[in-house]
């Protein structure tokens, strides 16, 4: 699927609200891509703020703060999905995850999140926004993009989608350079050598 990609800006605030808002994106309205920000717990909410309402209203903050803290993808002018990215230091839970702490001192941006409501997976949206997300993260400098899909073929695996699937980022000319758990490779492009897709997808 061709998509136009842009970074999430304050002014484009609603759309990525209608994303969220959309049929399949349950865990998205709740987490909205908050949870691998944090190095520990949230604290104590806000009285009278749901775990929901204080998680958007911190992703708010980081978008009006700048820079931008991931891209949605434009099919037509309607946003059919959104994949969070980044420096991988923005992403404090990280450094203390056994699958997805550092390989190397590397310095490396993560792709962390695929959000795509139900009406439009299966059409190729999340490798549309991957292959947006390692352009853009080149063009902020960055030499590597690394990830951490879910490997199927290692068995079945009905959570944690949102990191996206190993063959996705296999068809994007990701390498593996590490695996701690069985369906959990960590995987990395350079973005200035990233190959192309079939027929240029």
């Amino acid at each position: 699927m061709k998509l136009t990609i842009h970074p999430l800006t304050r002014e484009r605030w609603a759309d990525l609200e209608a994303i969220f808002g959309a049929k399949g994106c349950s865990i998205a309205r709740q987490c909205w891509c908050m949870y691998y920000r944090r190095s520990g717990g949230r604290g104590q909410l806000p009285q009278g703020m749901t775990v929901a309402e204080f998680n958007k209203s911190q992703l708010l903050a980081l978008v009006e703060a700048g820079p931008p803290p991931g891209l949605l993808g434009y099919r037509d002018g309607t946003p059919v999905g959104w994949v969070s990215l980044g420096p991988r230091e923005a992403y404090g839970r990280l450094a203390r995850s056994p699958v997805m702490k550092p390989v190397d001192d590397q310095p490396v941006w993560s792709i962390i999140c695929f959000v795509v409501p139900s009406e439009y997976r299966g059409q190729g949206v999340a490798l549309a926004l991957l292959e947006g997300a390692v352009a853009y993260a080149g063009e902020q400098g960055a030499r590597l993009v690394e990830a951490y899909p879910v490997d199927r073929a290692a068995g079945p695996q009905a959570d944690s989608l949102w990191f996206g699937v190993k063959t996705m980022y296999d068809a994007a000319g990701f390498e593996e350079v590490a695996r701690r758990k069985p369906d959990r490779p960590v995987v990395r492009l350079a973005p200035a050598a990233k190959k192309r897709g079939p027929k240029g997808a």
